[in-house]
């Protein structure tokens, strides 16, 4: 079978890999530097094990569509902040990318996240452009992906999938494909369901990050540790608190929510959590203002632009806010990420971004956060001050550490 991927980045590449085990495979991306690294054998980005897999595969790469059996688009969906909706833009030009090439018979899988109804209210007019009906003439289904960078080929390989077709012999044919690679159980419902069900799993998990850093605050002015606390609680049989933190980042998290809410009145829940998480940079911000006051022209150093620990993506990064608030604070901001390469603002090596710093905030959990030597790292700072927002220094010394959700009296 030809299969035809489009959009060749963090989901739509290993997919793609994955599928040119036992199809032909063709990648499609508008990036013409991703094009040429994947037809040179070398990846555009890192993610374990995809290398090794790409340079044993006999997948090619172009700029357009070819004509295929099947055309997975896996582009990314932008959030747009000025109405919270869902940008579906790129979405649109991959289905318009495909009209001159779809021919009868053919399946088009969507694998980016959409609002409900996008898939039956939006790509359907589109690929009916080139004078095929849906159902009758081509097939169409929804496979939300369930990958988390730094784990994605073990996860796109054993996580159960959902697949929702827009007819029973979409769902099937779609269920056929992803079988030739998924080992997890594969579920099947209707289009707008999995639509629905991909961003339910998301959102679930905003809210429960949400209710942790409303814990975590509260627990500063109690005066405990909220991280005990959490590990305490969890071990209820039903309950299960997520870890607090600095915010929310990554493609998904702190963005799928608001596709749920683009059409409805009635979301309550759903906008507090995305209250709180949002407002978590401005609250780190507050605890280094307390950490920092007195000094003139602080100087603040950050750990980590990545949205999460150990991998090199830092989209949607609450680092950013909180950089942005800290400038306009007046705060001398220097970034280190080991992992991290392009990001708005510059990176420096560990050396300089520590050297005569007032306090460094670690925002990401990078594994190599938790095991430096605070005592010999911060030699060269002004003060000795880390403010701790993941929980990863374990060690003490003659340092001042702080950390989120631990309360002043704690002891």
């Amino acid at each position: 079978m030809k299969v035809c991927v489009i959009g060749l980045g963090y989901i739509g590449l290993p997919t793609a890999l994955l599928l040119s085990e036992k199809n032909e495979v063709i990648g499609v991306d508008l990036k013409k530097d991703t094009v040429d690294k994947i037809n040179k054998k070398t990846m555009p980005f890192e993610e374990p094990g995809l290398d090794n897999i790409l340079k044993g595969s006999g997948i090619t790469a172009n700029c357009k569509p070819v004509p295929a059996d099947v055309f997975i688009i896996c582009v990314p969906t932008p959030f747009d902040k000025e109405v919270r909706m869902a940008d579906l833009r790129f979405v649109k030009s991959a289905a318009e990318s495909i009209v001159p090439v779809i021919k009868k018979g053919n399946l088009v899988v969507i694998e980016s996240t959409v609002s409900p109804g996008a898939c039956a209210k939006v790509v359907v007019p589109i690929l009916e452009k080139s004078e095929l009906k849906v159902k009758k003439d081509f097939y169409l289904a929804h496979c939300p992906e369930r990958a988390i960078p730094g784990n994605t080929l073990n996860e796109m390989v054993n996580n159960d999938r959902i697949i929702g077709g827009i007819d029973e012999a979409s769902t099937k044919m779609t269920k056929d494909l992803y079988s030739t690679f998924v080992k997890g159980n594969i579920f099947t419902t209707d289009i707008t369901t999995a639509e629905f069900v991909k961003l339910m799993e998301n959102t679930y998990r905003d809210i429960n990050i949400a209710l942790a850093n409303e814990f975590a605050i509260i627990a500063e002015d109690v005066g405990i540790d909220i991280w005990e606390a959490i590990s305490l609680a969890n071990r209820h049989p039903r309950v299960n608190i997520l870890r607090p933190g600095p915010g929310v980042g990554g493609h998904c998290i702190a963005v799928d929510p608001w596709f749920l809410t683009e059409n409805s009145t009635k979301c309550k829940i759903i906008n507090t959590a995305r209250e709180i998480n949002d407002c978590m940079p401005a609250y780190v911000l507050h605890k280094v203002k307390e950490i920092t006051k007195g000094i003139e022209s602080p100087k603040i150093t950050v750990f980590g632009v990545a949205y999460k620990g150990n991998v090199d993506d830092a989209r949607e990064t609450p680092a950013l806010k909180f950089i942005k608030l800290a400038e306009k604070e007046g705060f001398n901001v220097s970034i280190y990420d080991p992992l991290v390469k392009h990001f708005e603002y510059p990176l420096t090596g560990l050396d300089d971004a520590v050297k005569d710093t007032d306090c460094v905030v670690i925002i990401t959990d990078h594994n190599e956060f938790k095991h430096f030597d605070y005592n010999r790292l911060l030699s060269t700072a002004r003060h000795k001050n880390v403010l701790d927002t993941r929980n990863v220094v374990a060690q003490n010394g003659m340092f001042n550490l702080v950390t989120l959700g631990k309360g002043k009296y704690f002891d």
